[in-house]
C-alpha cells in the first residue's frame, strides 16, 4: 500500500505547534541555554538558507521573465500596474488600521506605570531605532530613487537589505537583452534558463528543511521572550492585549475582508482556493517574519500552484516583497495613534492623513527583513510629533506582531500577482 504524503502546510503547521510546546516546556524546566545552543542553530542555518537563494532568484528570475517579453512598452505597462496596485492596497491597508484603532483605543487603557517599566526595559533598543531613523531623515527626498541605482552590483548582492539595488540591475540586464536582436542573446538566454532551472531545485532541497526550521525558531522565541521570568513576561503582554488585539483585527480583516474583494472582482478564482493554496506560504512568512526570505517559496507556490506565468511572478513578487507591505503599513498606522493615546495626544485628522502618506512612503523603503518596520515607525512618530521613545512600549510583542504582518505582506504580493496575470491573460486556472 501506499503511504500517503502529508501536506506541506501541514508539516509546516505541525512544525509550528511542536516549536511553541517545545518553547513553553524549556521556560518551565529551565532549558533555555540548551535550546539556545542545540536548538536555535538550526532556525538560523534554516533562515540563512532562505536568505542564500532568494538574490540568485531575483537575478535570474527577473533577467529569464523580462528577457522573454518582445516588447518594452509591455513592461511599462505592467510595472506601472503593479506599483498603482500595491500603493492602493497599502493606503486601503494603513486607512484600515487607523479606523480600527480609533474605535478600540488601546492607548487610554495602558497603565502609566507600565510606559515607564518598558521605557526602562528597552532603553538600548529605542536608541538604536532612533539613530537608524536620524540617518534616514537627513537625507534628501529622493533619495530612494538614488538607493536604487547601485554603483557595485556584487556588494548589494552581499547585502539582503538592498534588494532593490539587485531588482534594478536584474531588470536594465533584461532590458538589454530584449533590444538586441535574438540570435546575440540566445546563448545568454538559454544559460539564464538553465541557472534558473538549478535554482528551482535547490528551493525544493532547503524547504524539505522548513517543518525542523521551523520548529527550531518557534521554539527560540519561545525561550526569547519569555526568558528566565515567564511570568513578569506574562504580566507585561497583558498590559498590551488590547493593542495586539487590535493590530491582529486589522491584519484579519486585509485576509479576510480586503483581499478577498480583490480576487472575486478581479479574477476568475474564487478566493477560499487562493487562501488553500497560499497557506504554506503564510506559515512560513509568519515563522520567518521575512518576505525576503520566504520569496522563493512564494514565487514557487504562484507559478505551480496557481497557475501564475513565470514572466509575471518573476517581476511583481520580488518587487513586491520589497515595496509593498501591507501588513507593516497597518501596524505602523495602529502603533503610532496607540503611542499618541498613551501620551495623551489627540490626533487631528491632519496628522492621520500624514500617517496615512508618511506610512506608504515609508513602506516602499523598508527592507523585507525582520525588525525594519521599527526603524520605519520612528520616521512615521516623528511626522506628526509623538514621542518616538514610546515605541519602547511596544517592543515586548513586537516580534509576534512582525510574524503575522510578514504573512499579510506576502498574501498581499500574492493577490496583486494574481490580479496582474489575470488582467494580462497569463494565468492558468486548470492548474
Amino acid at each position: 500500500m501506499k503511504k500517503r504524503k502529508i501536506a506541506f502546510h501541514w508539516q509546516i503547521l505541525t512544525g509550528m505547534v511542536f516549536g511553541i510546546v517545545f518553547g513553553l516546556v524549556a521556560v518551565n524546566y529551565g532549558w533555555i541555554r540548551f535550546t539556545d545552543f542545540y536548538i536555535k542553530p538550526w532556525g538560523t542555518i534554516f533562515i540563512n538558507l532562505l536568505k542564500l537563494i532568494a538574490v540568485p532568484l531575483i537575478i535570474v528570475s527577473l533577467i529569464s521573465g523580462v528577457s522573454n517579453l518582445t516588447d518594452i512598452s509591455k513592461l511599462s505597462k505592467i510595472g506601472l500596474k503593479t506599483i498603482g496596485l500595491y500603493l492602493l492596497t497599502t493606503v486601503i491597508a494603513i486607512t484600515v488600521g487607523l479606523v480600527i484603532v480609533n474605535i478600540t483605543r488601546p492607548g487610554k487603557v495602558f497603565p502609566k506605570d507600565k510606559a515607564q517599566e518598558f521605557k526602562q526595559k528597552f532603553s538600548d533598543n529605542v536608541k538604536e531605532k532612533q539613530t537608524e531613523a536620524l540617518e534616514l531623515k537627513e537625507v534628501s527626498p529622493l533619495q530612494p530613487f538614488v538607493d536604487i541605482v547601485p554603483s557595485n552590483v556584487f556588494n548589494s548582492m552581499t547585502d539582503n537589505t538592498k534588494m532593490l539595488q539587485v531588482i534594478f540591475f536584474a531588470i536594465l540586464f533584461g532590458v538589454g537583452m530584449v533590444m538586441l536582436p535574438q540570435d546575440k542573446v540566445k546563448p545568454v538566454k538559454v544559460f539564464i534558463d538553465g541557472l534558473n532551472e538549478v535554482v528551482l531545485k535547490m528551493i525544493d532541497i532547503i524547504m524539505k528543511m522548513a517543518p525542523y526550521g521551523v520548529f527550531a525558531l518557534l521554539a527560540a522565541l519561545i525561550t526569547d521572550v519569555a526568558g528566565n521570568n515567564p511570568q513578569d513576561t506574562l504580566s507585561l503582554f497583558a498590559a498590551l492585549a488590547l493593542y495586539a488585539i487590535t493590530v491582529v483585527a486589522g491584519l484579519l480583516m486585509m485576509i479576510f475582508a480586503i483581499y478577498p474583494i480583490f480576487i472575486t472582482f478581479f479574477t476568475k478564482m474564487k478566493y477560499t482556493k487562493f487562501l488553500k493554496v497560499i497557506s504554506p506560504v503564510q506559515l512560513l512568512a509568519f515563522s520567518t517574519s521575512s518576505s525576503a526570505a520566504t520569496l522563493p517559496f512564494t514565487m514557487e507556490t504562484a507559478e505551480e500552484k496557481l497557475g501564475i506565468s513565470k514572466e509575471i511572478t518573476s517581476f511583481i513578487l520580488p518587487l513586491g516583497a520589497t515595496i509593498n507591505m501591507d501588513g507593516t503599513s497597518l501596524y505602523q498606522a495602529v502603533a503610532a495613534v496607540f503611542l499618541a493615546q498613551v501620551y495623551g495626544m489627540d490626533l487631528s485628522l491632519v496628522q492621520q492623513l500624514t500617517i496615512i502618506v508618511t506610512a506608504t512612503l515609508a513602506s516602499i523603503g523598508s527592507a523585507a527583513v525582520p525588525g525594519a518596520g521599527m526603524v520605519m515607525l520612528v520616521i512615521v512618530l516623528t511626522a506628526v510629533g509623538i514621542p518616538t521613545e514610546g515605541i519602547a512600549l511596544i517592543f515586548a510583542v513586537d516580534r509576534p506582531l512582525d510574524m503575522l504582518r510578514t504573512a499579510v505582506n506576502v498574501t498581499g504580493d500574492t493577490t496583486i500577482a494574481s490580479i496582474i496575470a489575470t488582467d494580462e491573460n497569463q494565468i492558468d486556472l486548470s492548474v
